[in-house]
């Protein structure tokens, strides 16, 4: 057999946001449904930054995906001519665990990413959610407004970065590109009193985000947090808020939710429950206008298996990429 290989702009051709928003809720239900097999990931930091690897199996599409995945790096493009983060994604025949494709993960990760925000404001938030405020303004910072765009209608965006100029930059990429009107905020707590949905994609390694500033009914994208060094939001907020994990292992060891239940504010029995079973009518979303809704997500393997597979599916269908003999009998 013959191994597929996929650069980024070949992977960029092939997979749309919607398919990403879709492939994303298939990989959530997979997960509550039993239908997964994920190891716990491995994070590994290093001097310059840090390096993430996934895997994982997904038994309905027969598929093992692996990612390495690197960030904050940011001298790369200075000392070594590539970018500050990369990534790279694997399949695998679970049948007979054959290489089918080597592709690039950078694009993935982001927009699998964004699709997962985007997955938890159509479950979770209020109907008539308007405003969102953006903590954060980098890279996917850009890709959660993207996906968030294509299943509500986004009226204004309050944004605040620690660099203006990083947010400055924001509001003219988002309003050149989608059209969406940015106010910069002076701060972070004018950003997030306006917001009817609140996303927090910082590197953050301290609280960011004050209990009291988060309004009744907000519901929280909480994306920066998926080790322990990382924390966005005051663990305060989590004592009354209705809590919503990708995976229910991840997030109570490494992702935002680990903070409160540190400081016993809450125990694990007060996590709601996860994104896939609310997916699949197990468990309720949100209950009224009031509540406070918090997303935690730590990405996971299957959100890659899933988004890769799509991909790997559309390319043959296509005839994109280069194959190559990669193993001999």
């Amino acid at each position: 057999m013959r191994t597929l290989l996929l650069k980024k702009d070949e992977v960029r051709r092939l997979i749309s946001k919607t398919d990403v928003i879709g492939a994303v809720e298939e990989a959530y239900k997979a997960y509550s449904s039993g239908q997964v097999e994920q190891p716990p990931y491995l994070g590994i930091h290093l001097p310059s930054g840090e390096i993430d690897f996934k895997l994982g199996y997904y038994k309905v599409n027969e598929t093992i995906s692996m990612k390495a995945h690197s960030g904050g790096f940011k001298n790369n493009p200075a000392e070594h001519g590539v970018p500050n983060s990369m990534g790279t994604i694997l399949l695998f025949d679970a049948r007979s665990c054959a290489l089918i494709c080597i592709m690039d993960g950078s694009l993935i990760t982001g927009i699998r990413t964004g699709a997962a925000g985007a997955v938890s404001v159509k479950a979770l938030a209020r109907k008539n959610a308007k405003t969102i405020a953006s903590i954060g303004t980098g890279n996917q910072a850009r890709m959660q407004i993207r996906a968030i765009n294509e299943i509500m209608k986004i009226e204004k965006i309050h944004a605040w970065d620690s660099t203006a100029e990083t947010g400055c930059k924001y509001k003219a990429d988002i309003e050149r590109e989608l059209g969406i009107p940015v106010i910069v905020a002076s701060s972070k707590k004018e950003a997030v009193e306006q917001a009817d949905i609140l996303v927090t994609t910082t590197r953050g390694t301290g609280s960011l985000v004050e209990v009291d500033w988060v309004k009744p009914g907000t519901h929280i994208v909480a994306i920066g947090t998926d080790q322990r060094g990382k924390q966005e939001l005051d663990p305060e907020l989590f004592r009354n808020a209705k809590i919503i994990v990708d995976s229910f292992s991840q997030c109570s060891e490494k992702g935002e939710t680990w903070h409160p239940l540190n400081k016993n504010i809450i125990a694990k029995g007060d996590i709601h429950g996860e994104i896939g079973e609310v997916l699949l009518g197990r468990k309720p979303g949100r209950e009224s206008d009031d509540e406070i809704t918090i997303f935690d997500s730590t990405g996971m393997a299957i959100q890659d298996n899933t988004t890769a597979s799509k991909i790997y599916q559309n390319a043959i269908a296509n005839n994109v990429g280069t194959f190559f003999q990669f193993f001999e009998e």
